[in-house]
């Protein structure tokens, strides 16, 4: 037979669900209720996060191995069952799980998907039937194992990859301050001059932001890491050993090395998405925590000329397709960017937190997607911060120094010597004449220059208390 004539392999085979055949591309892993999700949901075009469909596959290999240790799998069969569910976690079949975000509220759809595509991987494996019902999603529902995906998806995301970005960035903002621990700046209140500090005091702001962020965090991590596994199909548990949940979770502990526990309360475990919104909530906070830095560091870079320029930020790229010799501060804005969509996320999670109708919330997908995009954003803003923006940046010593001479606020420091109103009077005159308050004031109040510059050294007032007296 000629190559022509050769039959060609068709491009759809035909499977079966409880509502009857469809019909499957041929190479696909899917079955038919995967098919169905495909043809009823097409929404976005975004398909579950990556951490969301390795959390389903290390549950799925966790729950082989627990249902073959009491007796409800064959070893053979459970051992089939894990090497495909290891697949699945390690990225080996994303292309795989294509259901759109926006499918069934219970995240069933996605929970089939990785049951059928585990089935067809463990059944190459056995050279038998593997069911992906009756085997894959043994002593489970889609209603206890999509929630326990979105505590794993996230405690792992914080485990693996925010906290070590958080915590790189408080020491990148540290490590920046010590070597700017003699240079002072003009202080801002309402973005108007205000009295001096040092670099190394404001950076400590932003380091101390970013160490409260990960604390906030790590608050939520014993809730977040009790897991839904076990409660089935409405909180009782129904259908699943009694030691099911207790060996499915030791199992992940010791693949994954986090302390995983079964959900002290079902009911609420399904019910309920309350440690998503904490969870989320305290995102935010650390979002509006990069914000401000990322804005305080734009600020500080404006102009370089008709800004404040106290800073020059590293020069990653052309800032203007029609301006030349421009540079903008990229990656601040980046984070600003970042940082506004981690709100906007905690905003549709709070509302998808609250759809829990009696025993299932049923917002569960969106959840998952909006909380790991959070993660995500805030893990990759974190460092880039850090490494291009923070670790490089310059002070612009000459141009902090002659706004700190003609700063007018200075005066503040010798009220205790000659008033408030005095003080006001020569503040104004020096900004009025554009002259170094230190010369107005020395021609108002007849006091020695010496006196008064030992009273108004912007160095001497960042260390607070009474100008001028020894710190005791």
């Amino acid at each position: 037979m000629s190559r022509a004539a050769r039959p060609r392999r068709p491009a759809y085979r035909t499977e079966h669900d409880t509502l009857g055949p469809l019909q499957v591309p041929a190479d696909a892993l899917w079955g038919a209720q995967t098919q169905r999700a495909i043809e009823n949901f097409p929404v976005s075009g975004r398909a579950m996060p990556r951490g969301f469909i390795r959390a389903l596959g290390l549950i799925k290999a966790a729950a082989a191995d627990a249902n073959a240790a009491l007796g409800l799998l064959e070893r053979d069969t459970a051992e089939a069952i894990v090497v495909a569910a290891i697949e699945v976690a390690d990225g080996a079949h994303d292309a795989q799980f294509p259901v759109d975000v926006f499918q069934t509220g219970s995240g069933t759809s996605s929970n089939m998907n990785a049951n059928e595509v585990i089935a067809h991987l463990a059944a190459r494996v056995l050279g038998r039937a593997v069911h992906p019902n009756d085997h894959v999603n043994c002593s489970q529902s889609s209603n206890d194992v999509v929630p326990s995906a979105i505590h794993l998806s996230a405690a792992l995301a914080i485990h693996e990859s925010l906290l070590p970005s958080l915590r790189h960035l408080a020491s990148t903002i540290e490590r920046k301050s010590r070597g700017l621990r003699r240079a002072t700046k003009t202080g801002r209140t309402h973005l108007m001059d205000a009295m001096p500090l040092r670099f190394e005091q404001e950076l400590s702001g932003w380091a101390q932001q970013i160490r409260h962020a990960v604390a906030r965090i790590e608050s939520v991590q014993p809730r977040l890491q009790r897991l839904a596994l076990g409660g089935t199909a409405v909180g009782t548990g129904i259908n699943a050993h009694p030691r099911f949940a207790a060996r499915s979770c030791a199992a992940l502990s010791r693949r994954m090395r986090l302390r995983l526990a079964p959900a002290e309360n079902y009911f609420e475990a399904l019910a309920s998405q309350d440690t998503a919104a904490e969870l989320s909530g305290q995102l935010k906070v650390a979002a509006c925590a990069l914000m401000k830095i990322a804005n305080d560091l734009r600020w500080m870079n404006s102009g370089p000329l008709a800004g404040l320029g106290e800073i020059e930020l590293p020069a990653l790229q052309p800032g203007s397709s029609i301006m030349p010799g421009k540079v903008n501060p990229v990656i601040p804005e980046s984070a600003c960017m970042a940082a506004a969509a981690v709100i906007g996320n905690d905003a549709a999670i709070t509302v998808a937190a609250q759809s829990g109708n009696f025993q299932l919330n049923v917002m569960l997908p969106l959840v998952a997607d909006r909380l790991l995009d959070s993660l995500q954003l805030l893990t990759s803003s974190a460092r880039l911060l850090a490494d291009r923006a923070i670790a490089g940046f310059k002070v612009r010593s000459a141009r902090i120094g002659e706004a700190l001479a003609r700063n007018p606020v200075l005066i503040t420091a010798a009220n205790p010597v000659i008033g408030y109103e005095r003080g006001a009077a020569i503040a104004k005159q020096a900004y009025a004449e554009g002259r170094p308050v230190l010369d107005v004031a020395v021609e108002v109040t007849g006091l020695p220059r010496a006196e008064l510059a030992r009273l108004l050294d912007p160095a001497a007032l960042t260390q607070g208390g009474l100008p001028g007296r020894a710190k005791t």
